[in-house]
């Protein structure tokens, strides 16, 4: 039914723009690979930090098995993840509708970007997000990534 989602890599930034019926545009480079992967049926959830994730639905239900399999006392956690989750699709104008409690929730008004992060995607108020990748630059970078990156 779907593709293989195990090479799946969704990376990059996009700044989008929420219209008035809450919905965003799927940058044009990711649509074919969405659409090829999952016909374009997504998942969007809620994530602690306030942000979006946007998971293919292949990778949502992968990431949810995982979940699932989690012992109870990760419950509360759990039902952040699952207990919001959305199924959308991408429509003919390759636009997600975000619902009205998720956008509320995240603090999403009308300036987001839009981050590929391997398997999903994050979506952000674009302020939030630029005032977290500052604070995240302002800090040192972890010592198992500098031998990575350095």
């Amino acid at each position: 039914m779907w593709g293989d989602v195990s090479e799946l890599v969704l990376q990059g930034e996009s700044e989008l723009t929420l219209d008035g019926k809450g919905r965003v545009t799927v940058p044009a480079r990711f649509r074919d690979t969405l659409n090829a992967l999952c016909g374009g049926q997504m998942t969007v959830t809620k994530h602690p930090t306030r942000c979006l994730l946007l998971f293919p639905r292949p990778a949502w239900i992968d990431f949810r098995t995982k979940l699932l399999g989690l012992p109870m006392d990760v419950e509360a956690w759990r039902r952040i993840y699952i207990g919001s989750a959305i199924d959308v699709d991408i429509d003919g104008g390759s636009r997600v509708q975000l619902s009205p409690e998720l956008r509320k929730w995240a603090g999403l008004d009308k300036e987001l970007t839009l981050v590929g992060m391997g398997s999903r995607m994050e979506i952000w108020d674009r302020e939030r997000y630029t005032a977290l990748e500052e604070a995240t630059l302002a800090q040192p970078m972890p010592e198992s990534m500098r031998h990575m990156v350095m």
